[in-house]
């Protein structure tokens, strides 16, 4: 009989947590259908809203086409359900953090709420950097470079896959300040050590903007110098918090137990 009590007491509490992750998963799916049951009406006009950089650099005359039957509703289908994933990050971090948040200690979570609140401001600020900054000077480029004689005519499906893997590739990059202070947080590297790295990170990032912009100087160091700057608001923030298990209330409550009692006065 006493056996069983352990087992019980194991699969209670794991029961009850898949039920919760259950529940809160339910609600980021019920999120994102909303959301997009908000916006069906709309699927046109938002990516008449998406193509503008696009269309705005095109030859006199020129539309943009679709080589697919079903492209004319499936593409904007597919970029509402898009909109409507990014719109519900925020509904959709909160429920993560209702689920790891009980696991937490209080100091930690001083730490991880303005992480989640950052992240979800720096990814809208990357794709908004793409659209009215980043865009206009590709189109731009791909149109003076378009060769005598060719007509420059979008496929609307590959239009969207291409803003697409621009609008994630920037709101990720912008997630810089992010990943460095949780990297230090966590004790993977130090402070010290990120400084020590600065001019290889300053490289990588023009690299980065030589991958993903037109091969001009211009468009590379636009990407470049905010991914650089951001590195550095990492490396600022990251000297203001306590390594993740330096800190007293992350000791374990033995430890503390075992500390001899105060002798009275």
């Amino acid at each position: 009989m006493s056996a069983d009590i352990p087992e019980n007491d194991q699969q209670m509490p794991l029961i009850s947590h898949l039920t919760e992750l259950r529940t809160r998963l339910l609600r980021c799916v019920l999120a994102i259908f909303l959301i997009f049951a908000g916006l069906f009406s709309f699927t046109q006009k938002i990516y008449t809203l998406v193509s503008a950089p696009l269309r705005a650099y095109l030859p006199e005359g020129a539309t943009m086409i679709a080589t697919d039957v079903a492209s004319p509703f499936l593409t904007p289908f597919k970029l509402t359900m898009m909109c409507s994933l990014f719109l519900a990050m925020p509904v959709i971090l909160h429920q993560i953090w209702g689920f790891i948040a009980p696991g937490l200690y209080k100091h930690e979570k001083r730490v991880a709420v303005p992480l989640l609140v950052s992240s979800i401001i720096l990814f809208y600020s990357g794709m908004a950097f793409a659209y009215f900054l980043v865009f206009p000077l590709i189109f731009h480029f791909f149109a003076s470079v378009t060769p005598e004689g060719v007509s420059m005519m979008t496929d609307i499906t590959s239009y969207l896959d291409f803003v697409m893997t621009l609008f994630l590739a920037f709101g990720v990059a912008f997630e810089i300040p992010v990943a460095v202070v949780l990297l230090v947080w966590i004790g993977i590297v130090d402070v010290k050590y990120l400084k020590k790295m600065r001019p290889y990170v300053v490289i990588g990032c023009f690299v980065v903007g030589m991958i993903l912009t037109p091969p001009d100087i211009f468009s590379q160091t636009l990407l470049a110098v905010p991914m650089w700057l951001l590195f550095e608001i990492g490396v600022l923030c990251s000297g203001m918090i306590v390594k993740r298990g330096d800190h007293p209330d992350d000791q374990p409550d033995e430890d503390k137990h075992d500390q001899p009692p105060a002798t009275p006065l």
